[in-house]
């Protein structure tokens, strides 16, 4: 076996990029029985981590391909790659849920077996998912103990004590929180605090974030990247699984990039660049494309004094005006929860309005079923590609089709054309680039970019004078965001109408020739491309005034 090229590229970084070490402390030795060590004052001291020659096979996939990994207390690694690269399949494999198919892992030196998350959490590993592992209707402290409950007597849940506890690891680690919140009336933020804090209850030396602000406002990100930095500087160890480079420049101390299961390079922060990793992640060089002004055509979407009653006195749409020309992208900004979630689904007819109208190209359409909207030219990307994009366990072809299953191409008086299905379903996987292993192939087993991919193609070739992008590039990679960035553009050069709904402020910024912001339920200023600055708008989404925004 040639030892030197299974090692040399760990070796290697370590040479190129060696870790910044306490005073005293000496480079890392690599020794053959996997024990990676830190000569410190005489001692040998063990790495806190290290995953070696990591290989993953599902059938004819290499999902991990020879991967190493290493970590070292109180130090923040980024593993950064494209959808389908093999990241979180590497996380899975450390916290349990996965086993590899060959390969080791190391704490502390030691060789470790792990089965299940039960075995991950006993070694001190914890892991706060993308997709939040909560009890809705339990409070916050009720799902922080959950699994390892106080008692009393050794019998009785002690609900006493769990706030106790929650209180205590609250001031500890600075992540306030209401112990008695119940989660479900929690903001994402902090629902993820929750997520956090049971990690850290879990007495978790290494702690995996994985995506963990893809559904978060940026102020929320802020925060979280805030609470990262102070966790390390008390000695916990932290993986953040991102695609955000700017998340990873503002709080890694080191970078690893993968790319098709295999490991690329590491380096540390200071050494490399949002554009160097860029290039690593996707083996080009990716090109911000300039959007040009163009003169936009006849309104095709007109939304006047839109109005959603809450449950409450208040409105949660509040007199909405809006429209949106042909050839222009217009841009919603605004914090989650002010009304975004509930203008879709008024414009796409999940729900009827309280009052008002909606104008498609002069067609009143206010309170019409999703079908009739279809019809009367609306196409949407949804905010969450699971709950309204897809079906986890249909086909790609029974994806690809749906909405379109009245086209001559697709049905025939009632009845599927199979040829007709393949051939559509094949353009939209090439022409969009969508990364598979067949048609029959479930929605749920792609990558999250893949599966958003498919539903953007699925939807821009409705062809649609309208289309609603909402959260376009919600999860997804650098490299397929450019991509649906560029078919966005595509559409506007095409003259179609865009509006645009992103949490992703320079999403907005970069693709709009329009901006509005909307505040509980109202839009409380427009401006044009060239007058948008973040802090203007910074200003408006907060509630401020438009005076103050100038």
């Amino acid at each position: 076996m040639n030892t030197q090229k299974q090692t040399g590229r760990s070796i290697s970084s370590r040479l190129l990029f060696p870790l910044a070490l306490p005073p005293g402390r000496q480079a890392s030795s690599r020794r053959g029985d996997g024990t990676d060590k830190i000569a410190m004052k005489g001692l040998v001291i063990p790495l806190l981590l290290e995953m070696k020659h990591i290989t993953k096979v599902y059938g004819s996939l290499r999902a991990n391909d020879d991967v190493h990994l290493s970590l070292e207390k109180g130090e923040i690694l980024a593993v950064v790659g494209e959808n389908g690269a093999g990241k979180s399949t590497l996380m899975k494999i450390l916290y349990g849920l996965e086993r590899p198919t060959s390969g080791e892992i190391y704490l502390n030196g030691e060789l470790q077996h792990f089965r299940s998350p039960h075995d991950a959490i006993a070694k001190k590993i914890g892991m706060v998912q993308q997709h939040f592992m909560l009890l809705g209707p339990c409070s916050v402290a009720e799902n922080i103990v959950y699994g390892r409950e106080p008692r009393k007597h050794g019998i009785f849940f002690d609900r006493e004590a769990a706030v106790r506890i929650t209180e205590s690891l609250c001031e500890k680690y600075s992540l306030h929180i209401d112990p008695n919140l119940r989660v479900s009336d929690c903001p994402v933020g902090l629902q993820q605090r929750v997520e956090i804090l049971k990690v850290l209850y879990q007495d978790a030396d290494i702690i995996i974030f994985d995506e963990p602000s893809a559904v978060l406002t940026p102020q929320e990100v802020r925060e979280l990247l805030a609470t990262m930095r102070k966790l390390a500087q008390m000695g916990k160890s932290i993986i953040i699984i991102t695609h955000k480079l700017h998340e990873v420049m503002a709080v890694a101390d080191r970078v690893m990039v993968m790319r098709l299961g295999k490991y690329i390079k590491e380096m540390r922060k200071e050494d490399t660049s949002i554009e160097e990793m860029s290039y690593l992640m996707v083996g080009r060089h990716i090109v911000e494309r300039e959007v040009a002004p163009k003169t936009p055509g006849n309104t095709v979407l007109d939304v006047q004094d839109l109005v959603l009653a809450g449950s409450e006195k208040k409105n949660i749409l509040d007199h909405f005006n809006i429209h949106v020309d042909a050839g222009e992208i217009v841009g919603i900004a605004g914090v989650s929860g002010n009304g975004q979630s509930e203008l879709i689904e008024c414009l796409t007819g999940l729900t009827a309005p309280t009052g008002g109208h909606v104008l498609l190209e002069g067609k009143d359409v206010t309170g019409k079923t999703v079908g009739q909207i279809r019809q009367a030219g609306c196409a949407c990307i949804p905010e969450d590609r699971y709950l309204y994009g897809c079906a986890k366990e249909a086909t790609l072809a029974e994806t690809a089709i749906m909405a379109h299953q009245r086209q001559s191409q697709i049905s025939s008086h009632g009845l599927l054309n199979p040829k007709g299905i393949r051939a559509f379903t094949q353009q939209l996987l090439d022409g969009y680039d969508v990364r598979n292993s067949g048609q029959e192939q479930k929605a749920g087993e792609l990558s999250g970019g893949n599966i958003q991919k498919l539903i953007v193609a699925r939807e821009i070739e409705q062809h649609s004078p309208l289309l609603i992008a909402a959260e376009p590039t919600r999860g997804v990679d650098i490299g397929a965001m450019e991509f649906i960035h560029n078919k966005l553009l595509e559409k506007r050069e095409r003259g179609g109408a865009v509006l645009l709904i992103s949490s992703e402020l320079t999403e907005i910024m970069s693709l709009s020739d329009r901006i509005y912001v909307i505040f509980e339920g109202r839009a409380v200023g427009e401006f044009r491309k060239a007058d948008a600055t973040e802090e203007a708008l910074g200003i408006l989404m907060m509630g401020g005034s438009l005076h103050e925004a100038v």
